[in-house]
Formats: C-alpha cells, structure tokens, sequence
C-alpha cells in the first residue's frame, strides 16, 4: 500500500546533522491557531458591531444634553471608530496575535473610559439612560472578546475595565467630596465581574470543543486516506493515533513465487502478481475488509468492523472468495498456456492496536501486537505444511457452529509459541464461494 510520502525535496540536506527537523503540519488545536481560524473572515461583522455600538453612544451622549461630553469624549469615540476602520482593514492583509492585543486594548480602553466618565458625570447630573449606555461597551466588548476564543485577552480586558471601574469606586469611598455614587457603581462592577467569569469560563470550554472536534476532523480525514468508508477508527474519549480493538487477520501468499520468478521472468510474474493483488484486494474490500499492506508476493489485510464473532466469519467468507476467483483466474491461465498460481492463506483473530503512525516523515495506517506476530507463525507453519487455507483454534471458536470441518496440525519442536492451527480443505474448482446472508456484501471499487 502506497503510504504518504512527505519527504521535503531536499530531504538528504534536511537530514545532515545540525540541520533543523522541518516541522510537520498539525491541526490547529492551541490557542492561537483556533482564534486565528475562528477570526478568519470576520473583520467586517466585527467592525460593524463596534460602529453599531458607537451609534449607540452617540446617541446616549446626544440626550443627555452633553453632560462632560466636551471635545474630548467625541476626540475618544471618533479615534476608535478610526482605529476600529484600521484594525478591519489591516487584517484582512496580515492579521496575527499583535493585532489581536492591540484590538483588546482598544476596547478596554474605550471601556474604561465611558464607564469612569459616567461616574464621573453622574455626580453631577445621574440618569439610567446614561447608566445603561456607560456599561454597554463593557459587558458587548467582553462577549466579543470571548467569542474570539482566546480566554487570556477576555481576563486581560475584564481585568483592565474592572480595575479602572473598582479604583474609582475607591476613589469615591477615600474622598466623599468627589461626589462619585458607590451604590448602583459597586452593583454594576459585581455584574461585569460576575459576567467576566462565566465568559472566560465559557470561552474555555468552547476552545476544548473546538479543539476537539478539529482533532477527530483531523484523524479521520487522515484515515480516510487507508480505510475504507463505514469503518470509524476515530474515539471521542481519548488520543486516537493508535487504539486498542479485536480485529480478525488475513495473510496471504503466493506459493512458489520465487521459483516462478527464475522460470519466468520478473517482468512477467510481475504481472501476474498485480493481477494477485487487485483480485484480493476486491476480495477484501467487498466483505467489508481493508487491506493492510502488500509485502513481497503477500497481501496482508484486517476485518475491525463490527463484533468479534462477525470478523471471523467475514474473513473466512473473504478467503472463499479469493479462492474461487483464483479457480477463475487460473482457468484462465491455463488456456493461455501459463502455470497455475496458488496461494496460502493464513487466518488469525486478537487485541491489536490499529491506526496510523506518522513519525513526520511518512505515514502509514498498521496493526501491532501479538495477534499480528503470532498472525508471521501461522503464515510460516501454513507454508511447510504446503496448506491452501491456515485458521488458528481462536478464529474457530469465534465461527462457532459455522466453523467449517478442519483437521489439526500437530505441534513441532520449535513451535510453542505459534497458536493451535486447523488446516481447511480447500475450496472444490468450480464451486462458488459461500455467501453467508448475514454478512454484506458491496460492490468492488
């Protein structure tokens, strides 16, 4: 099987020692990346909440008859219409995290600075219009800065507006004649606190979401690339590069290939094995295998979808398959005046851990584990026993009383550490592979 290459052209450059190991692409998954991508295209419906906003306070000012609302008030809110107008504009050409704190700043600013100008205002002239326009910006500009998902610049902002809004209140309680009113001030303050919390909360838990979704996105766009459509490798509660499941193992093998190969020619059996090949692999694929990998002259290919009991007997029926489209094959062949090809199959069943291992060179979707070593010893005795079909003892007792009659191999010296293994007759020329009506059977690619 064709593994991703992503060896970088000057690969053998990149490998001399001393030289920097060039960095592998990952999902965006911290923090930055997943505001970066949260942020992309959203310039302009940032840009026209904070202008909705400004009309807003324009407003405000407007009817409460100017109140401390001098050049100076319509100096601050006109500079950050303009730096608001930069901020979208500038982004859309670079972006970036600098941007991002120099927006955050902004926004407190301007936060801040209504807030203590009201308080500053209502010593003189109070009225809950103004109250409630002075905080807007405080608690939309805290939404807006959880929404970007970047928690730090939220607590950097709340902690900016809240302490310019708490040391005014302190102001007041020091030095009455300043005439600042602490009541309805210490209740807004303990909202926008108590507001600050539950968005930074939030924003927390929506970027574990989001990271979340973007890794199992991630996975499983990378295991799209090996496995078949239906079959879910990816886990929600957990790392996925590598997971634990029962899967039930095919190994085949071309007997005598290496003679055929001296009589024949490589290019020529070459041929042949390619035909080998695309007949297992739709074989495999048809009863809702995936080929692992071809090795040599041998294809290796696992069944992980669905219970134990239905693995095996979708690997058996798998194997039939294969032999009688080789009856065909063959048939063929010998018309043509060419040898017939035989194979050895070897079946075995366990805990393996499937999945994809990229160590950022190449990557490449594979079975570990015991069952897959053990799966080598079965392959190995089935070959010196010159068997068409091997099934170790655990793969028949998952077919139950399905299991088709074998004969047991004898144990040799040497061979304690392979499984109990059942030689299967093989499949009579001219019979049909048996079509179990619980397994389903697709089309080949």
């Amino acid at each position: 099987m064709t593994t991703p290459d992503r060896t970088p052209p000057d690969r053998d450059a990149a490998l001399q020692p001393g030289r920097p190991r060039p960095a592998v692409p990952r999902p965006a998954a911290d923090e930055s990346g997943l505001a970066a991508g949260l942020a992309a295209g959203t310039a302009t419906r940032m840009l026209a909440m904070r202008l909705a906003m400004l009309g807003v306070l324009a407003v405000s000012a407007h009817l409460s008859d100017g109140v401390l609302h001098a050049g100076s008030h319509w100096f601050i809110l006109g500079g950050y219409a303009v730096s608001s107008l930069w901020l979208a504009a500038t982004a859309r050409r670079r972006g970036g995290a600098r941007l991002a704190w120099i927006a955050t700043l902004l926004d407190a600013a301007l936060a801040a600075y209504i807030v203590l100008e009201h308080m500053v205002a209502a010593a003189e002239v109070a009225d809950e219009p103004g109250t409630m326009a002075s905080r807007l910006p405080a608690f939309l500009l805290l939404l807006e800065s959880g929404l970007t998902l970047r928690p730090r610049h939220t607590a950097v902002f709340a902690a900016i507006v809240a302490g310019v809004w708490s040391g005014a209140l302190g102001l007041g309680l020091l030095d009455p004649h300043l005439g600042l009113p602490p009541a309805a001030n210490v209740f807004g303050l303990l909202s926008f606190l108590v507001a600050a919390a539950f968005v930074i909360e939030g924003a927390l838990r929506l970027r574990r979401g989001v990271a979340t979704m973007l890794r199992l996105e991630h996975e499983r766009a990378t295991l799209a690339r090996f496995v078949p459509a239906g079959i879910d490798l990816v886990r929600r509660d957990g790392p996925t590069a590598l997971q634990p499941r029962h899967a039930c193992l095919l190994a085949l093998d071309i007997r005598g290939f290496s003679a055929l190969t001296r009589r024949w020619g490589e290019a020529r059996v070459l041929d042949w094995l390619l035909a080998v090949r695309a007949l297992a692999h739709a074989a495999v694929t048809e009863r809702g295998g995936l080929v692992d990998k071809y090795v040599g002259d041998g294809v290796l290919a696992q069944f992980v979808d669905g219970a134990p009991a239905e693995q095996a007997a979708a690997a058996l029926a798998c194997v039939r398959e294969i032999e009688a489209r080789m009856h065909a094959m063959n048939e063929a062949r010998r018309r043509e005046g060419l040898p017939a090809l035989a194979l050895t199959a070897a079946v075995h069943a366990g805990e393996v851990l499937v999945g994809v291992l990229d160590d950022g060179w190449r990557a490449e979707f594979t079975v570990l584990g015991p069952a897959m070593n053990a799966l080598a010893r079965v392959e190995a005795r089935a070959k010196r026993e010159n068997l068409a079909v091997a099934v170790s003892k655990r793969v028949m007792r998952l077919l139950g009383p399905d299991a088709p009659a074998g004969r047991r191999l004898p144990r040799r010296p040497g061979e304690e550490d392979c499984p109990d293994l059942f030689g299967l007759d093989p499949l009579p020329v001219g019979a049909p592979a048996p079509i179990s009506p619980d397994l389903p059977v697709t089309a080949a690619p």
